[in-house]
C-alpha cells in the first residue's frame, strides 16, 4: 500500500493527511508538539474565525502579491466548501456582521475533535513528539522521545508553520534546512502584529481598555477597527490591519475623531471655554471618553493656540510607537518558502515529492477568516500532489 507522511499537524497539515487518506493512502502525521492543533485551538480562543463571506475574486484580493498564484487553489476549496465542510463536521456556522464566519461553538475544539475523529476513520496515524531534521532522499529524520528515528514514503507534506508563537510550534527552524537542500526561502517577518509603545505613567490604569470609533492609518494602509491599550504597545484588530505600513517603516496615525471633519472639530473647539481644563473642554465639546482624551493628551501635547490647529492633531496623531513587537508575538508572518520553488501541486522543484502547505509558504493576509482560508486551500492543494505522486511511484 502506498504511504503519504505528512509532517506538522496545525490545519494545513490535517488538510493534507485527509485528503491523502480519503484517496486510499496509508497516512502518518508527525508533530513536534506533544498534541495536535496547538495554534488552531489558541485562534479558537477569540471564536475561530474560520473563513469570510463575501466575493471569491474580493477573498483572493485580499492575499495582495500571493493572490495570483494563490488564486487556483482557492477556487478549488473557496469560502464555500470551507463552511460546507465544518458542517460536513457537525459544526453550525454563523455570518458575523462583518461577514466573518464562526462556528456557533465560538471555540475550536469540538470542531478539532471532529476533525481528528474522521480522520481517525480514515486510518490516519500520530505519532506526536517527533521533530523533523531533513531529508535523506525519501527517508525522512526525526528526534524523538525514544531516540533518532527515520522513516519512509511514497510522498510526503511539510505544513511546519510560520515563525511566530514557538511555543505552540511554529518555530521557523525549517527555514535553514530547506535552503540547505536548495530551495529558495524568502526571509520571515511579522504580519498582524501588535505596535510597540513605550507608554507613560498616566496611561497605565488604561491597560486593556478598547480604543473604539477611530481610525488608523500608516503608509497606504488604512483601518477603521478598534485598538487596545496593551501593556507594551497596541494589540487589537484595527492595529494589525496597518501593521504591514509600521514594518514598511511609515509613521502611524491616529484619527480619534474619523467622523468629524477638521472643520468640524475646529468649531466645537471654538466654543468658549471658560475656566474648564483642556481635557474637560475636550470632553465637553468633542463628547470624548477617557481614553480619548488620555490619548490626545500622551501624543498631542504641546497643544497649538489655534482652534484649526488643534483639530488637525486631533485627526492626525502621530503614535509614539517603535515599531513592531517582536516577530514571535505576531498573528502571522510574511515569508517562507518561496512560490517559484514550487510546483503547481506545492512540490518543492529542489527535493522531488515533497510537497508544501500553509504558513511555511511565502504568503501573508490579514486577518477576518483569510489565514485559515489559505492554510486549508493550500493543505488540501498539497495533499493531492502527493496522492498523485505517490500513486505514480
Amino acid at each position: 500500500m502506498t504511504s503519504v507522511g505528512v509532517i506538522g499537524g496545525g490545519p494545513a497539515g490535517l488538510a493534507a493527511a485527509e485528503v491523502a487518506a480519503q484517496a486510499g493512502h496509508a497516512v502518518t502525521v508527525y508533530e513536534a508538539k506533544p498534541s495536535l492543533g496547538r495554534k488552531f485551538l489558541m485562534a479558537g480562543k477569540s471564536g475561530l474565525n474560520l473563513t469570510k463571506a463575501e466575493a471569491l475574486d474580493r477573498l483572493i484580493a485580499a492575499y495582495g502579491p500571493a493572490a495570483d498564484w494563490l488564486a487556483p487553489l482557492l477556487r478549488d476549496w473557496d469560502n464555500d466548501a470551507i463552511i460546507d465542510w465544518a458542517q460536513g463536521l457537525g459544526q453550525d456556522m454563523f455570518v458575523g456582521t462583518t461577514g466573518r464566519v464562526f462556528p456557533t461553538a465560538m471555540k475550536a475544539s469540538p470542531l478539532l475533535r471532529a476533525w481528528l475523529g474522521r480522520l481517525e476513520t480514515l486510518g490516519v496515524t500520530r505519532h506526536t513528539r517527533w521533530r523533523w531534521q531533513g531529508f535523506d532522499g525519501m527517508v525522512a529524520r526525526f528526534d524523538t522521545a525514544e531516540g533518532a528515528q527515520v522513516v519512509r514514503h511514497d510522498a510526503f507534506v511539510l505544513a511546519l508553520g510560520g515563525a511566530s508563537w514557538a511555543r505552540l510550534g511554529s518555530d521557523g527552524a525549517w527555514a535553514d534546512v530547506l535552503r540547505a537542500a536548495g530551495v529558495a526561502v524568502t526571509p520571515f517577518a511579522p504580519t498582524n502584529a501588535a505596535i510597540a509603545v513605550a507608554w507613560s505613567e498616566h496611561m497605565f490604569r488604561h491597560r486593556g481598555q478598547p480604543i473604539k470609533g477611530v481610525a488608523w492609518r500608516a503608509g497606504a494602509y488604512k483601518s477603521r477597527g478598534e485598538g487596545v491599550v496593551a501593556r507594551h504597545g497596541l494589540e487589537g484588530g484595527g492595529v494589525y490591519s496597518v501593521s504591514n505600513g509600521v514594518r514598511d517603516g511609515a509613521p502611524l496615525f491616529l484619527d480619534i475623531l474619523p467622523d468629524l471633519s477638521v472643520d468640524d472639530v475646529a468649531q466645537r473647539l471654538a466654543r468658549p471655554r471658560g475656566k474648564a481644563s483642556f481635557a474637560n473642554h475636550l470632553r465637553k465639546v468633542l463628547r470624548l471618553d477617557p481614553l480619548k482624551i488620555a490619548l490626545a493628551q500622551e501624543w498631542g501635547r504641546p497643544w497649538p493656540d489655534d482652534a484649526v490647529a488643534v483639530a488637525r492633531r486631533l485627526k492626525k496623531l502621530r503614535v509614539a510607537q517603535t515599531g513592531l513587537r517582536p516577530m514571535d508575538e505576531a498573528i502571522s508572518t510574511a515569508g517562507g518558502v518561496a512560490a517559484q520553488a514550487l510546483t503547481d501541486d506545492l512540490m518543492l522543484r529542489a527535493v522531488p515529492g515533497v510537497f508544501c502547505a500553509g504558513e511555511m509558504l511565502d504568503w501573508e493576509a490579514p486577518t477576518g477568516g483569510y489565514l485559515l482560508t489559505a492554510c486549508l486551500a493550500t493543505g488540501r492543494r498539497a495533499g493531492a500532489g502527493a496522492s498523485a505522486y505517490a500513486s505514480a511511484g
